[in-house]
């Protein structure tokens, strides 16, 4: 989706300028001459001319990822994906009149559930595995965070969920000094990500991880699919003090935190979950079908572990969008799961919710 509201957001990301000449094929640059072509559902704002040292390695393997990464469709957020949701919607408070950029957005998923509780919802990504309904829903821009294309103090609210854990230290201080730059006076930015460091509570997280190793060894299900997804994650930031001292180098504040000790989450994702996707990711008889499924099924070279794993994602979203008691029992689980939150939040641990805030006017003159 390419709303007329965007456009106004907008601003050169190879020079700066805001002169831009919106036409039927994209937007072109009078200052610079930049030409940034709208594609199918988004506009390609990387800036040109400029080679960064660090890529993501989903922009680098972005085809070879497409299949494995199942992008399209959306299921409801539900899991480990629905406590982040929920704690986006409720630690960032969205409002109708909120405009809010999500940085570093992948498939688009968490701006997608959330477009219709803002004014306009904004996706950044350098890749282009857009999911459907994001397409749909969200104003997409191809772009990379380090040069934003957007106007400084243009947006109420952004967030930013599983990015900073894949970056060096040097992007991270780019990325999160261009979403201050990009945030209006007062306004608030969330970052969902993990440090190295252990919890108080590791005992009971490593059991849940010990009885998972278990069930691998005995071949019902592996963890291929996570460990693929997980290469590239360097952790430049290993403690609790590295966090603090990134954000107030790009001149934010930290107004709120709610650590995750996965507790609860640990055994839904180690043992719960690999166990009902084993049961329903099983291969069917040839000739089978089912509902949401192409009938070749997996064509693309992936391991077994991924295969089946994709497979019971493609059934079980077929049965969650009828709203029913499958729905109901996640939806429970994931209940469950937001408890780690709720009872050890205060507890540090490696991965967090900050929320951060651009200081207002009045307050950096005071500095």
């Amino acid at each position: 989706m390419v709303p007329y509201d965007l456009y106004r957001l907008l601003q050169c990301p190879t020079c700066g300028s805001r002169d831009l000449i919106v036409t039927d094929r994209g937007v072109a640059c009078a200052a610079c001459g930049a030409d940034y072509p709208r594609r199918d559902g988004y506009i390609d704002f990387m800036p040109r001319g400029l080679a960064f040292d660090y890529v993501s390695k989903y922009v680098s393997e972005e085809e070879e990822l497409a299949h494995e990464l199942d992008y399209r469709d959306l299921a409801p957020p539900l899991l480990a994906a629905g406590v982040r949701n929920r704690a986006l919607r409720r630690l960032l408070d969205l409002r109708p009149t909120d405009i809010v950029l999500d940085s570093g957005c992948g498939n688009a998923k968490f701006a997608a559930w959330n477009a219709s509780h803002v004014r306009l919802m904004v996706g950044v990504d350098p890749a282009t595995l857009f999911a459907d309904d994001a397409v749909k829903t969200v104003a997409l821009i191809q772009g990379d965070a380090r040069r934003l294309p957007f106007a400084d103090c243009t947006f109420d609210k952004a967030f930013s969920i599983d990015v900073l854990e894949h970056f060096p230290r040097d992007v991270i201080d780019a990325y999160l000094a261009e979403t201050a730059r990009v945030l209006r006076p007062g306004g608030r930015f969330l970052v969902f990500s993990n440090t190295r460091e252990p919890s108080r509570l590791q005992p009971l997280v490593d059991a849940s991880r010990w009885l998972g190793r278990q069930f691998v060894r005995a071949g019902v299900y592996d963890f291929e699919r996570e460990a693929r997804r997980k290469s590239d994650h360097v952790k430049a930031l290993a403690t609790w003090e590295d966090v603090l001292d990134a954000v107030q180098r790009a001149g934010l504040r930290p107004v709120r935190v709610v650590f995750w000790n996965s507790v609860f989450t640990s055994f839904v994702e180690h043992v719960l979950m690999k166990l009902g996707e084993a049961f329903v990711g099983r291969g069917r008889k040839k000739g089978a079908n089912h509902a949401g499924e192409a009938s070749s099924d997996l064509a693309a070279p992936v391991g077994e572990g991924t295969a089946r794993e994709i497979r019971a994602r493609r059934r079980m979203r077929a049965h969650l969008q009828r709203r029913g008691l499958v729905y109901y029992a996640l939806l429970a689980v994931t209940l469950l799961m937001e408890l780690d939150l709720w009872l050890f939040g205060r507890l540090r641990s490696g991965s967090y919710f900050v929320v951060v805030e651009k200081p207002g006017r009045a307050e950096r003159k005071e500095r």
